[in-house]
């Protein structure tokens, strides 16, 4: 999934309930209305995604570039990922169509065998027997009965000359086969070159606007102005997604997120280094928790609910936020790559987004936060244990 296609609606009436828009008439509307209702709900949230995310990323130059750059990276990235499922799906055609050619061959080769036997003894009986056969029996039965045993032998020896033919034909069809299969995996190798190259290039990229960025940011001053700024702006992302999406009510069981709280699953495994209030270096507390994990690590939603932001923002990079009703939002910062888009609903254990370090961080963690009504609260207490 490309970052950049955020906030992609899925036209059904589900989403409609679940965000509710508008309250329900009595009678239930008609396809026309509930398409009109989808569409302006739908452009709603990409004014809000574009306004916001084009106001925070312009007012930034620097955070501009590596917007693009970590995009790009993303991009690169999940080609390279749909190449390799390719691949290894061609590859195990290729080898279960060796597999098959091999077992044809061997057949051949044992029909072939058994062929030359009969054919030798054929031989070796000679072209006249049937007719010294008739010559010489005095019972017209026993001659009756071998006529009929040799008729059966030579339609036995056409029917798998039949066969074997039938088997040259499948060995040039596999031929043909695995030939295809070896284009093709010829063809996504040179791709994979390609992604490869747009990948090194798009980490290059990166790295020179982190140096950019590390450079303005070495006072402590110019530091905490930016992440103030950026606080500014999910702040200001979050009260234009309210405006535009009111939290839904919970649909069932799944969605009262208020009962979940000390039942929850961590998003990702690994281990906490920034928790909920602590102050960070330049003096700004911490709204949720970091947790450094592995690079590419799955990032699960911790309950059920619905996609309503899969873009980039500054300071959070590739950052998804789920509306689990009732007021109720999680934050997932930092990825390398978002697995779904705005508007798909997701169960508690999806996978939604792959652990990463964009939005500037040092190493692969996850930004995790909770919201309630608009505000941070503490996620802790919400884990049934105390450590992901």
């Amino acid at each position: 999934m490309a970052p950049s296609r955020a906030l992609i609606f899925l036209p059904n009436l589900l989403i409609l309930l679940s965000f509710g828009a508008q309250p329900l008439p009595a009678a239930a509307p008609s396809a026309d209305q509930t398409q009109a209702q989808l569409k302006a709900l739908k452009e709603r949230i990409e004014r809000v995604s574009r306004d916001v995310g084009r106001d925070a990323v312009e007012r930034d130059r620097l955070s501009k570039n590596l917007r693009s750059a970590e995009l790009a990276v993303s991009a690169a990235q999940s080609d390279l990922d749909d190449l390799r499922t390719q691949e290894a799906a061609h590859s195990k055609q290729r080898s279960d169509l060796a597999d098959e050619r091999a077992r044809v061959s061997a057949s051949l080769d044992h029909e072939r065998a058994t062929l030359a036997i009969q054919l030798q003894v054929a031989y070796q009986i000679g072209r006249h027997e049937p007719l010294q056969l008739l010559l010489n029996q005095r019972d017209p039965a026993a001659v009756a009965r071998m006529f009929t045993w040799y008729g059966y032998f030579g339609r036995a020896r056409a029917a798998q000359i039949e066969g074997i033919a039938q088997q040259v034909k499948r060995i040039d069809e596999l031929d043909a086969a695995l030939a295809e299969q070896e284009k093709a995996l010829e063809q996504l190798h040179v791709a994979k070159q390609q992604r490869l190259s747009q990948l090194e290039a798009g980490r290059a990229q990166r790295k020179t606007a982190l140096t950019n960025l590390q450079v303005e940011a070495r006072s402590r001053q110019a530091s905490l102005a930016r992440l103030r700024a950026q606080q500014a702006d999910l702040e200001q992302l979050l009260r234009e997604l309210a405006r535009a999406v009111p939290p839904s009510a919970p649909t069932d069981e799944r969605s009262a997120f208020g009962r979940l709280r000390g039942r929850l699953d961590w998003p990702v495994s690994g281990r906490v280094v920034a928790s909920y209030g602590e102050t960070r270096a330049s003096g700004v507390d911490w709204d949720g928790m970091v947790v450094a994990t592995e690079r590419a690590a799955p990032v699960r939603a911790v309950a059920a609910g619905r996609v309503i932001y899969a873009d980039w923002l500054p300071g959070l990079g590739l950052l998804a936020i789920v509306d689990h009703g009732s007021g109720y939002l999680s934050l997932y910062g930092y990825n390398d790559q978002l697995r779904r888009s705005a508007g798909e609903s997701v169960a508690a254990g999806d996978v939604i987004a792959s652990a990463g370090d964009t939005g500037g961080r040092p190493e692969p963690q996850l930004y995790f936060e909770i919201r309630r009504g608009g505000k941070p609260i503490d996620p802790r207490p919400w884990f049934r244990q105390r450590r992901p």
